[in-house]
Parts: structure tokens; C-alpha cells; sequence
């Protein structure tokens, strides 16, 4: 008999950045306990860092506009989606030393052990980015 997979964490949250704060907690309470020292820290900073990107450039800006994220395991690895209803494909940028802001997807790079943007079928668009259960991987 296969081994059951586990159902995965899913959220919709309203695109407003209060939610940054309530999707981070969702995470690492998802988490199983052995996994949190290991990956809690980073989880939730890519969970920052997406569902910023996801309520300020993907968004439409309308009333009752939701953003989702989904978290699972498979591989090796947790999986995170943060999906919006933006059509854009976010790309990493190269700030200058000044900056405020614009690090966020170079941030998801350096954590990330993979990421991508994949379209929805509907409408919108996911980020997806995955981090190893194991050390070094």
C-alpha cells in the first residue's frame, strides 16, 4: 500500500498587509515540531517576503481581493505557493546600496533551495518556492 501523502496547508488572505503577520503564524504553526528549528526561521521569512510582493504587485488593489498560500511537503522538501491575481512575472532586482526596497526576490534566492513562477489556469499567477527538511540540501 503507497503511504498517504499529508493534505496540504491552504490559506486565502485578504491583499492587505496585516495578513503578512497572520500567514506567518499559519506557517509555523503548520509545521511540525521537529521541523521548526530547521526550517520554521526561513519559512516564514520567504512567506514574508512573497506575501509582501504578492499584496503590493500583484494585486489589484480592489475590495475583497484575496491572495493564497498553500504549504506542503514532497520531495524532501516544504513547499510554499503565494498566489495573487497580478498578471506580472516578478524578476529579481539589482538595487543600488540606497535602496530601501527591491531585495525581496534576491532574499527568496539565497533561502530558496528552488523557485519559479508558474501562471494559474484562470487568472493570475503562483510564486513557488521550496526549502529542504535536511541541512546542506
Amino acid at each position: 500500500m503507497p503511504e498517504i501523502p499529508l493534505v496540504p496547508a491552504h490559506w486565502r488572505f485578504p491583499a492587505h498587509p496585516a495578513s503578512v503577520r497572520r500567514a506567518r503564524h499559519a506557517v509555523t504553526e503548520s509545521l511540525p515540531d521537529v521541523l521548526r528549528p530547521h526550517l520554521g526561521h526561513d519559512l516564514t521569512l520567504l512567506t514574508s517576503e512573497l506575501l509582501t510582493n504578492a499584496i503590493r504587485h500583484g494585486a489589484c488593489g480592489k475590495d475583497g481581493e484575496l491572495v493564497e498560500l498553500v504549504l506542503w511537503p514532497a520531495d524532501g522538501h516544504y513547499w510554499l505557493a503565494v498566489s495573487d491575481p497580478g498578471t506580472g512575472t516578478p524578476v529579481p532586482a539589482h538595487p543600488g546600496p540606497d535602496c530601501e526596497n527591491g531585495r525581496g526576490l534576491l532574499l527568496v534566492e539565497s533561502l530558496a533551495t528552488a523557485w519559479t513562477v508558474r501562471p494559474r489556469p484562470t487568472r493570475g499567477k503562483s510564486v513557488i518556492a521550496g526549502l529542504s527538511f535536511h541541512k546542506g540540501g
